[in-house]
């Protein structure tokens, strides 16, 4: 079958028009049935291998070397060159013989790339249908309007589906269409992962499962090794195979999670609706597919295995998405010679420089600002913070602490005020004072006399638009990205709006500030804040704010006027779900107490 479609390639080059040549360095197209697709992949297109020959050369000279003379291939070389070297002419055509034929393995050899990626596709890549809802953190007691979406997923062992966390973040409905069959069919979301931007979905039905495969995980490829990107891209409804090679390992900041874990760079386009594919190298997995890079042309990234088989196995071992470890330390390379003399470090040592630690982390408890780390687990440093990866390859030395699980513990070797120390750190997932993300959950506010409280996240101020920093309050912004927390449990509690009423007339110039203290009492976080003010024993109560701004209400006056207000807004509750069913459980408490 190949080896005629190969033929087939010889025959059409010779009338190949210049549609062919529109797109040397990746292919996408869909798929009319496993014929069409092998066709497709082998009639031309299928160049995007770094180490093959444009377009243009390949359809006139790789593949058709076998009906081409000596005298032609001559021709090539300019007389001037023939004359001058006359006796090497024999050997110059057999060079150009030979480089031909490489070219043509090339070709055979992508060829054979894409019917192995889509004959694996055809029984396992799925497309998955979501209807979802984002939450208004604007107006936090209500969702915004549905949308829908459309992404990839593949199987994987265990009856599982494998897919973007993107591709069902905050999903009110999931439906699956495998190829070939026009029935949807429902699924759940088992396990989400947003930091590493994955998902794995179940179905129920038996009758999905029928002539479906799983695919198996392989390994992170190298350089230059050609993948094929499979999925449902827009553009079309049926599936697509985009082949590219290999261009970069290294981490990367993952769009959606806000998180910089390893990411494989390919030159294969990644369009919406290819999200969750796999990209196939040979017959495993080498990666999701999942980001591309704005403003680039054929610029698009995958997860890779180690990424993955982490997000899994967490999901297996505790049947919920574990997250991520952090050392919960900020570094300052040590690349100026005058600042490695000034730690006392000696010519052959290499490291970084602690310039912050996380309060919350183990790391915390031993380790110290202006401590230089030499290695982690055994492995050295570099003053760039990199560590050795595979072939001649470098990668910072975070990779290395994402990958463990959490609570285990790794060997740290520092050096302090010029002496070597080893260390053993606790490591567990850190979670930041102000989210970067909440997805699939509803944001949480308390109402008090028409002030709206929210604790601050990014996702609220992502409501200024896309040019959030600049636009958002830039007190608020910097404390979002720069503070760390002091204690567990700590979230910046901010007055987000006033709803105008008698009672609060005259404060409504005091939103988006921070709410300190409540009746003198420090806030820890919104929970703590509800409770000081439901629990209000005085007459009046008094609310500390930023800018040492002060709000003093009527106790009594105010309670009547939030029933009075929520009724005007058309507000359900005047807390979120998460704190009224915690106030509802602490009344329970004390009823059963007496």
């Amino acid at each position: 079958m190949l080896l005629r479609s190969v033929r087939t390639v010889e025959r059409l080059c010779n009338s190949a028009s210049s549609s062919f040549l529109s797109s040397p360095s990746s292919v996408h197209r869909s798929s009319g049935g496993l014929r069409n697709l092998l066709r497709r992949a082998t009639t031309g297109n299928v160049v995007g291998s770094a180490f093959s020959a444009p377009a243009s050369r390949c359809c006139s000279s790789s593949v058709c070397v076998s009906s081409r003379n000596e005298d032609e291939l001559r021709s090539e070389f300019t007389e001037s060159e023939l004359r001058r070297f006359p006796s090497r002419a024999p050997a110059t055509v057999r060079l150009v013989k030979s480089r031909r034929k490489a070219r043509r393995r090339t070709v055979v050899g992508a060829a054979e790339t894409a019917y192995s990626a889509i004959e694996l596709a055809l029984d396992s890549v799925v497309k998955i249908f979501t209807v979802s809802s984002s939450p208004n953190y604007s107006l936090p007691w209500q969702n915004k309007s549905q949308r829908e979406s459309m992404g990839s997923g593949f199987v994987i062992p265990g009856r599982k589906i494998l897919t973007n966390a993107h591709v069902v973040a905050d999903h009110t409905f999931v439906l699956v269409r495998k190829h070939g069959s026009p029935t949807k069919y429902r699924a759940e979301v088992q396990a989400v992962g947003h930091e590493c931007d994955l998902a794995i979905l179940v179905i129920d039905n038996k009758e999905f499962w029928e002539g479906m495969n799983s695919l198996e995980l392989g390994d992170i490829p190298f350089l230059q090794e050609a993948v094929a990107v499979v999925g449902y891209p827009q553009g079309g409804d049926n599936i697509s195979v985009t082949k590219g090679v290999v261009s970069r390992v290294e981490p990367t900041q993952y769009v959606h999670g806000a998180t910089q874990l390893m990411a494989i760079q390919i030159d294969a386009a990644i369009n919406p609706g290819n999200s969750g594919g796999p990209a196939i190298m040979g017959n495993k997995v080498a990666g999701v597919a999942f980001q591309n890079l704005s403003g680039a042309e054929n610029i698009g990234y995958i997860i890779p295995v180690p990424v993955i088989k982490h997000f899994i196995s967490g999901v297996e071992e505790s049947g919920k998405y574990v997250g991520f470890c952090s050392l919960g330390i900020s570094c300052q390379p040590m690349e100026n010679a005058q600042l490695r003399n000034n730690f006392k470090m000696s010519v052959e040592m290499t490291g970084v420089l602690i310039s912050k630690i996380n309060p919350l982390s183990d790391a915390h408890r031993v380790l110290k600002k202006d401590d230089i780390i030499l290695a982690f687990d055994g492995v050295a440093i570099a003053n760039d913070g990199t560590v050795p990866f595979r072939n001649r390859e470098r990668i910072t030395f975070d990779h290395l602490v994402s990958m463990k699980k959490p609570n285990e513990t790794a060997l740290v070797k520092v050096l302090r005020d010029g002496t070597e120390h080893e260390f053993i750190i606790s490591l567990k997932p850190l979670q930041p004072l102000v989210p970067v993300h909440q997805f699939d959950t509803l944001p949480s506010y308390y109402i008090f006399a028409g002030f709206v409280f929210v604790p601050l996240t990014q996702p609220y101020l992502h409501e200024y638009g896309e040019d959030w920093y600049n636009s958002s309050p830039r007190r608020l912004c910097e404390r979002a990205l720069r503070d760390l927390p002091k204690k567990a449990g700590e979230q910046l509690v901010i007055l987000s709006q006033v709803l105008m009423d008698d009672i609060n007339t005259g404060y409504e110039r005091l939103a988006e500030l921070q709410v300190k203290k409540v009746n003198g009492v420090e806030v820890d976080n919104l929970r703590h804040l509800c409770q000081l003010i439901e629990k209000c024993s005085d007459e009046n109560l008094r609310l500390d704010l930023d800018d040492e701004r002060v709000i003093v209400l009527n106790y009594p006056f105010a309670k009547i006027a939030t029933s009075r207000i929520l009724k005007r807004h058309r507000i359900p509750s005047s807390m979120s779900s998460d704190l009224l069913s915690e106030q509802n459980t602490a009344t329970e408490s004390v009823a059963c107490a007496a």
